[in-house]
């Protein structure tokens, strides 16, 4: 074999075992959290099932629903990475935690790092990190999950997360105070309405607006949700109804041409879009 073609032939078997940029990599660099467990408990949730079904350092659902601070972390020092901190992706920033998580962000931003912070927000914490932070302004970008409008299928989702309601209004008070907002429709909880969502949420987003799949539905024992009734059942067969190609070919010709939509990877490979070749690229 020629040396050029054996070079080539060696590019090309690593760039196949390169890891592949998705989840948490196509927004951030790296991703921080202070605390174990949360009350939203979401069904779909990656976490709670990594924190149970691999790692084996939550003992069971119910267990993740008693979230527990980790004063260590929270006290840490942080180091500068020089690119972008998601924060959280484990665990979410509610009423009753928000002096910790406060403590925690200001210590991330006071690195000089941009942060990224996700959410399904309350407004009362949303309203109290813009006023805390308000220094840091030019580096905060806020993405507040909303995967419906409609409260019924979010209570059966995220049973423990705020209304639809909130989590709009949360988004209006940091648009309002001039901070740079996302949404994230991933999981997409109510495929017949995502456009209509899109549309909701756009003149209150100055950053992008994402949309993806929900993940590992039927995964064995690693898969992400529990069908133990006939209603988890039903339930599940209408998501997965939402998401097939078809589907999301659709919603893509609807919104492939909104300049502020944005595609998350469990969509890029259904649509054969390019996926990002590094994390934090956000595109």
């Amino acid at each position: 074999m020629p040396l050029l073609d054996f070079r080539q032939k060696r590019k090309q078997y690593k760039m196949a075992k390169k890891k592949k940029i998705q989840g948490t990599k196509e927004w951030s660099d790296e991703s921080r959290n202070c605390i174990t467990g949360c009350r939203h408990n979401c069904r779909y949730c990656y976490a709670r099932s990594n924190a149970i079904n691999y790692w084996k350092y939550v003992p069971n659902k119910e267990a993740w629903k008693e979230p527990k601070v980790r004063w260590k972390d929270v006290r840490k020092k942080q180091k500068s990475i020089n690119g972008t901190i998601m924060f959280p992706t484990t665990h979410d920033i509610t009423p009753e935690f928000l002096d910790p998580c406060l403590t925690f962000l200001k210590n991330l931003l006071n690195t000089g790092d941009k942060v990224l912070i996700v959410s399904k927000p309350y407004v009362e914490c949303i309203k109290t990190i813009c006023e805390e932070c308000a220094n840091h302004k030019g580096r905060i970008l806020f993405r507040f999950t909303i995967g419906a409008m409609d409260d019924n299928i979010l209570k059966y989702w995220e049973p423990g997360a705020p209304p639809f309601a909130e989590r709009f209004a949360a988004l209006k008070c940091a648009f309002e105070r001039g901070f740079k907002t996302s949404v994230s429709i991933e999981p997409m909880l109510d495929s017949p309405n995502v456009v209509k969502l899109f549309y909701k949420v756009e003149p209150f987003v100055n950053d992008t607006i994402w949309i993806g799949k929900m993940n590992e539905i039927r995964a064995g024992k690693m898969s992400r949700v529990d069908i133990e009734t006939a209603e988890d059942e039903k339930r599940v067969k209408t998501i997965e109804a939402g998401q097939t190609d078809e589907r999301i070919h659709e919603i893509y010709t609807e919104l492939k041409d909104e300049p502020k939509v944005r595609w998350k990877e469990s969509f890029k490979e259904v649509l054969g879009l390019e996926l990002a070749d590094r994390p934090g690229l956000d595109i």
